[in-house]
């Protein structure tokens, strides 16, 4: 795969969370959203696997999966629905960060996760909330959640909601998180 990337103009790679597969006729199934990244560096470790860096460009829905003799999947695409993905959201007023930063201080100590808060701290909106998307160690249904949000606004309300859950969850109580 990285072979044929790398020989194309575009160096696109498109990652979907797998399905379980068809219970009756055995086929592979996907999620019909995901997301393409621009192969932008890589490396040959020492037993010759490839570290590689995917720059994140756009979502986009599966319209049909290709049979073929490649060792991995392709599919046809359609990025119609995703077009703001390639525009910087406009600032969003309604954020309370502050808030925000002590919920995520919560969960990362409850997770026993570790970070560079000062780099957080700094971080315009869209990168800090669409990193901690991908970063935090939530269920493949989850993450499906947040890169299905239809905007930054909602994938950010929808990560501060999935945080204040594992942390009821962590607590054992359904009070809300203060």
């Amino acid at each position: 795969m990285l072979d044929d990337t790398m020989k194309s103009d575009h160096r696109l790679i498109g990652m979907i969370q797998p399905l379980a597969p068809d219970h009756i006729s055995g086929a592979n199934r996907v999620h019909q959203i995901g997301c393409a990244g621009r192969l932008t560096s890589f490396s040959e470790t020492i037993d010759g696997r490839y570290m590689i860096t995917l720059t994140g460009i756009s979502r986009f829905r599966v319209t049909n999966l290709i049979d073929g003799f490649l060792s991995y999947q392709t599919a046809d695409v359609n990025w119609s629905s995703f077009s703001d993905d390639l525009i910087s959201p406009s600032d969003d007023l309604s954020f309370d960060r502050e808030k925000f930063l002590i919920v995520l201080e919560k969960y990362f100590k409850t997770m026993a996760l570790s970070t560079d808060w000062d780099s957080l701290k700094d971080a315009d909106d869209m990168l800090l909330i669409n990193s901690l998307s991908m970063l935090c160690p939530f269920e493949p249904e989850e993450k499906q959640a947040l890169l299905e949000a239809p905007s930054l606004l909602t994938r950010r309300e929808t990560l501060l909601t999935l945080m204040e859950f594992a942390l009821r969850e962590e607590s054992g109580t359904m009070g809300k998180v203060q």
